[in-house]
């Protein structure tokens, strides 16, 4: 039986190869995507979405435009990393296909309220869609079988040293979703950091010459471009989809975490509860280690599918 999921992202390049891997796995089926501001704004994301899955072939899929800022904070895009468009350097043509007129929240407020408990949240993204959904509507937890996220890290941050950036745009939104209460599996940053586009990998996406694996393999040298000091750029959005598809590619632990949202040089770090001090029971399932050749074969090979 296929994983249903809701793709809640930001794209975003690593998002933009999630959407595919989603959007063609044989073990996915990917009801909807929403979106949400992140690593740019609600505008660019959702074109972003709309464009890759026009480029994909991927046009009954819906759409959903999300959250348009933090709930209480102002937004801190990521242009530095992902360009002004959110997807720079991929040249793709205008989207065939628009926008649900839906908002993303209702949308997943209706969807999950109808379903029979069968539906795993996918956040690539900030939370904040997410968080909205559960404040406005507290009947849809016990829908949600799950949420499998890329966000946060047990150790040091990217975009402070001590947050990740989903994490840090919106810490009170991450707060919310951490405390909610359904099973929460997290690829932090200890995860993603494995998922690097090697020279090999890109070879191998660029193998059969086929656009869609062409355009994957540009969106990971084009983040390699924005960061010349690592040796290859990890791609971290895709780790959420292929721990729901096979959960054994990730290694970790049941632990606590919790969310700082205020602290002057750590708002927006996952306070990860690795030796047991907080006394507190554990609400989520970190992983620290990803089985790299796996995730990558599962990835290219659904890419060459296009």
């Amino acid at each position: 039986m296929k994983h249903k999921i809701i793709l809640d992202c930001d794209p975003g390049h690593d998002d933009a190869i999630a959407i595919l891997l989603a959007g063609h796995h044989p073990e996915i089926e990917l009801l909807a995507i929403t979106t949400v501001a992140g690593n740019q704004s609600i505008d660019k994301t959702t074109l972003n979405a709309l464009k890759v899955c026009s480029f994909a072939g991927l046009t009954s899929i819906p759409v959903f435009r999300g959250m348009e800022e933090p709930l209480l904070i102002n937004p801190e895009y990521a242009a530095d990393v992902h360009g002004e468009s959110g997807l720079d350097g991929a040249k793709l043509p205008d989207p065939l296909i628009q926008a649900q007129k839906t908002h993303a929240v209702d949308f997943l407020i209706q969807t999950l309220l109808a379903s029979d408990g069968d539906i795993t949240l996918v956040p690539t993204g900030p939370l904040t869609n997410i968080a909205v959904a559960i404040r406005k509507e507290p009947a849809i937890l016990p829908k949600i079988k799950g949420i499998s996220l890329m966000g946060g890290a047990i150790g040091l941050g990217n975009v402070t040293s001590s947050a990740e950036f989903n994490i840090y745009f919106d810490p009170h939104a991450a707060a919310i979703v951490f405390g909610c209460g359904r099973p929460i599996t997290v690829c932090p940053l200890e995860v993603t950091h494995q998922a690097l586009a090697t020279d090999d990998v890109l070879s191998r996406l660029r193998s059969k010459n086929r656009p869609v694996a062409n355009m994957a393999a540009d969106l990971c040298e084009f983040l390699k471009s924005k960061d010349p000091y690592l040796p290859a750029s990890p791609i971290h959005d895709p780790c959420a989809v292929a721990a729901v598809i096979d959960p054994t590619i990730i290694k970790g632990d049941l632990i606590r975490v919790e969310i700082e949202t205020v602290g002057e040089w750590t708002k927006g770090r996952t306070v990860c509860d690795v030796h047991r001090k907080l006394g507190e029971v554990p609400n989520a399932f970190v992983g620290y280690n990803l089985e790299a050749e796996r995730f990558w074969d599962m990835t290219i090979e659904t890419l060459l599918t296009y």
